[in-house]
């Protein structure tokens, strides 16, 4: 967007751009490209970028400011591809159970397996959102993404803004804690790493946090490496009594104390 933002303003050229993992991105500042048109665009691209070649993910990215100080916004959108066989949002799904997303989780599976998608554009928002959802929740799924700390902080490469972002959800993580019941499984992971001090903007390889509680738990144990992120999908169906996907291990039974 630094780059090509200013030939972009002259020309009204969209930006076009790719990065390793499976991602096409087309870029537009919203004073040249109205958001609406920016998300037609992108729908034919993912029309388009489908079969044998398929790209995982086309994002709309609109962005504002004057060169040299450009900014994305939070009305980036993404447009997946379809889940190519069923989920654990399925599953759950198909039990008859709510599965409720807030932020940008519904895009990511194309919309499939979500009862109720619910937006939330920064981090602290996506906590509000989630604690609403569970005050008013019964028996069923809610998914988050907390999206700063990948797309403000981690590609962007700002260090101190991933460390704030950390201790701000820390402060907050307590009110998730204190509104669980009994029933209740937490669990807090990541689907890749982003971190801001590698070369570089694209996301990195190395492991990521899994992170379980429940309301009866005491005392902490570590449940080890797990071979693959399946495992996650198969334990919440597990834990909701439901059918799961075919790859994975459960990680259940959970012990009450360590």
């Amino acid at each position: 967007i630094e780059k090509h933002g200013a030939e972009h303003m002259e020309t009204g050229d969209l930006i076009v751009y790719t990065s390793a993992d499976s991602v096409f991105q087309i870029a537009a500042h919203e004073d040249v490209v109205p958001i609406e048109m920016l998300y037609r665009y992108s729908q034919i691209a993912r029309d388009l970028l489908t079969g044998q070649h398929a790209v995982g993910r086309v994002i709309a990215r609109p962005f504002i400011g004057r060169p040299g100080s450009f900014t994305r916004t939070v009305r980036r959108k993404d447009f997946s591809l379809t889940p190519s066989e069923p989920t654990m949002l399925d599953h759950v799904k198909a039990a008859g159970l709510p599965v409720v997303s807030v932020g940008k989780i519904s895009d990511i599976f194309a919309g499939r397996g979500v009862t109720d998608a619910l937006v939330a554009k920064e981090n602290d928002q996506g906590v509000s959102v989630t604690l609403e959802a569970m005050r008013d929740f019964d028996r069923g799924l809610i998914f988050t993404n907390l999206v700063d700390f990948d797309m403000k902080y981690g590609h962007r490469n700002d260090s101190k803004g991933y460390a704030n972002a950390l201790e701000a959800f820390d402060i907050r993580l307590p009110e998730i804690i204190a509104a669980l019941r009994p029933d209740d499984l937490l669990l807090i992971t990541a689907d890749h790493g982003c971190d801001p001090n590698f070369p570089g903007t694209d996301h990195t390889r190395e492991s990521v946090p899994l992170l379980m509680l429940t309301a009866a738990m005491q005392g902490a144990y570590e449940i080890g490496v797990r071979n693959t992120f399946a495992d996650i999908g198969v334990t919440v169906c597990d834990w909701l009594g439901t059918d799961r996907p075919l790859s994975g291990t459960s990680i259940l039974p959970l012990p009450a104390h360590a």
